[in-house]
């Protein structure tokens, strides 16, 4: 998403690099909508790589690869195979020059990519394309039958939420980041609040207590991190042990 909404024809020639836009690639857990991760950059299969770097840094070692989906953007196929790929030498046919190696994608990789057709503003049809990995598996893994929904839709509810929540988020406005590191530091804090403040109407479970019917639940009472919804004091004041 675009965001750092100075336009570029202000520019001066002593203006820092980072002015301009500035997108913000995000990743989420869908079964507990866990805000994992953000990386701040440009449109870039690099940019992607820094992502899954990240994604890839949480994830427990004894662990399954998870299923991966996003909307139709080349780079996060890439960055893909770059983070999780394995080098392998194709078979020399005693030709020209060896062959060098190349990353493929391994077995257990899983991807999905959500691609929808518009005409004009509306969209007409959502095409489900599995770039890696086999249908069955990924259904199976996913937990959804033949015909379920595999979808986007939590993560573009997601990304309303941060415009509705960052005031520099909102497009041509006045209150766009003025520099990188406080455009990233107020991503994190929000980072914290959505994960731990916010209750989830997804996650809600039944549980007919007196008056209560619903129990409600955030992504980080989901991912058994906590017990119960934090406030705002609680979170601002909790102190990161120190490694």
């Amino acid at each position: 998403m675009g965001i750092h909404k100075k336009k570029q024809k202000n520019l001066k020639d002593y203006d820092p690099e980072e002015y301009g836009d500035v997108y913000s690639l995000t990743a989420m857990k869908s079964d507990t909508r866990l805000f994992l991760c953000h990386h701040e950059g440009s449109r870039t299969s690099k940019d992607a790589m820094e992502l899954f770097a990240m994604v890839e840094q949480m994830r427990s070692k004894s662990s399954l690869t998870p299923v991966f989906t996003s909307d139709d953007w080349d780079p996060f196929e890439e960055g893909l195979v770059n983070i999780y790929g394995i080098l392998e030498v194709p078979p020399y046919k005693g030709i020209g020059r060896k062959p060098l190696p190349r990353l493929i994608p391994p077995e257990d990789l899983k991807y999905v990519k959500i691609e929808k057709k518009k005409v004009g503003e509306t969209v007409v049809e959502t095409v489900k394309n599995i770039v890696f990995g086999n249908k069955k598996d990924i259904l199976k893994m996913l937990e959804i039958e033949e015909n379920g929904y595999i979808g986007t839709s939590y993560v573009e509810r997601f990304n309303l939420t941060i415009r509705a929540s960052l005031a520099r988020f909102i497009r041509r406005g006045m209150n766009f980041s003025k520099k990188m590191r406080m455009h990233t530091k107020a991503l994190d804090l929000f980072q914290a609040w959505y994960n731990f403040v916010k209750p989830h109407d997804s996650l809600k479970i039944k549980i007919n207590c007196g008056n209560r019917r619903w129990g409600y639940r955030t992504p980080a009472m989901a991912e058994k991190f906590t017990d119960h919804i934090w406030n705002l004091g609680e979170l601002l004041g909790f102190r990161v042990p120190v490694k």
